[in-house]
């Protein structure tokens, strides 16, 4: 028989974050720090809305780029949030999740050889979607020492003919690193030098502890060069309703549009109804999920430093990226051994990059008292390898 299987995506790897957690579902007295999913239901406002939606038989077909109110929703959010304006009739498309967002982005905008930056550590599908576009993936591996920002030398290094896109993923996802409007300039200004495009990928918007969110969209002359993705599943704890959007000029918009009609027709209907309930007045709820998750990053930074474990410190989403570098193991050594003899998951740094090699992502989107006990099962881990040495 002829191979029926496509050699472009059979070479492209799994994701390394379901791995881990498949190894977790089959574990009943695990405790997964791996899955980066917040910990809380969905605020009532928000499910009421989803259900009295169903309930008035709300069950029909939006238009594709999304419900006109939610759009108008969005709008006023971004112009609020980021300072920002979005025509919601030609410059927002309401997607399934963010991820939907990066593939149109992608789909839409690349032709075969253009090339994508992509900083690493980063959330997982940029890669792989920048390929699946024909695009090619340029990786600019972040460091440590610059508390994983991307700097405008890094970002130049990087350029050649080719490049047409920048990925700019923060607040970043596994690192928790965030960009700040003096770190942005800089990046800014490369961008327009070489006459680049960025996609901000902004769903952890809401999710900042010491300064607060600044898009790159908001600076001089940079809003029709991004795209901005964003969603509810984080912010909202809105995972399972798998609902984004993405806003850019309204030429990117209409292209991103055609592949998102013929892929998807339109996102969940009763999503699109509840979202808009959380937008309008939910704000409080977001507020006290973002103290919680706070409130959990300064814990685990407190224990890291009682165990003398390496970690800088990070002031986005909800994740920290401890350094592993002094066991001399491989990240992905150290955490099936944690897992295995502590019962503790967390994911390896090379799930998100090669540079990710000597970290490991801890979760906090979880309950104190779980983090408390997997910090107790770590810190017998790492008493155990220094013991050995």
């Amino acid at each position: 028989m002829r191979e029926p299987l496509s050699k472009k995506i059979v070479e492209i790897e799994p994701s390394g974050i379901r791995k881990f957690f498949d190894m977790v579902s089959e574990m009943p007295d695990a405790i997964s720090l791996g899955v980066g999913e917040p910990d809380f239901d969905t605020p009532w406002r928000i499910r009421e809305e989803g259900i009295y939606s169903l309930e008035r038989g709300r069950t029909f077909y939006t238009s594709n780029a999304g419900l006109k109110e939610l759009k108008e929703e969005i709008s006023k959010y971004l112009q609020r949030k980021i300072q920002v304006s979005y025509d919601p009739a030609s410059e927002i498309i309401v997607t399934v999740g963010g991820s939907e967002g990066i593939d149109i982005a992608f789909r839409a905008m690349l032709d075969p050889g253009d090339e994508v930056l992509i900083p690493q550590p980063c959330y997982v599908s940029y890669l792989p979607c920048a390929v699946l576009a024909n695009g090619v993936p340029v990786v600019i591996p972040l460091k440590q020492e610059n508390e994983f920002k991307l700097t405008a030398e890094e970002l130049e290094a990087a350029i050649t003919p080719k490049t047409k896109l920048l990925v700019l993923p923060f607040p970043n996802n596994p690192t928790g690193a965030i960009m700040t409007k003096e770190d942005l300039e800089p990046i800014a200004e490369v961008v327009k030098k070489h006459d680049l495009y960025v996609l901000s990928d902004e769903i952890y918007s809401e999710l900042t502890y010491k300064y607060d969110h600044v898009s790159i969209a908001s600076l001089p002359e940079m809003r029709d060069r991004t795209l901005v993705i964003n969603g509810f599943s984080k912010a909202f704890a809105m995972t399972g309703w798998r609902l984004g959007y993405i806003c850019g000029q309204k030429k990117i918009a209409e292209q991103m549009l055609k592949i998102h009609q013929f892929a998807i027709m339109c996102a969940p209907t009763n999503s699109q109804y509840a979202a808009i309930e959380g937008l309008r007045n939910c704000e409080d709820e977001v507020q006290e999920m973002r103290s919680a998750y706070n409130q959990r990053r300064r814990f685990l930074l407190h224990e890291f430093k009682k165990m003398k474990l390496d970690c800088f410190e990070p002031f986005g989403a909800f994740y920290v990226f401890p350094c592993i570098k002094e066991f001399g193991m491989t990240s992905e050594e150290f955490a099936t051994r944690l897992l295995d003899e502590e019962k503790v998951a967390a994911v390896p740094g090379t799930a998100f990059g090669a540079c990710g090699e000597g970290f490991l992502r801890v979760s906090y989107a979880y309950s104190l008292d779980d983090l408390r006990e997997a910090i107790n099962r770590l810190g017998r881990f790492v008493e155990r390898l220094r013991a050995q040495r």
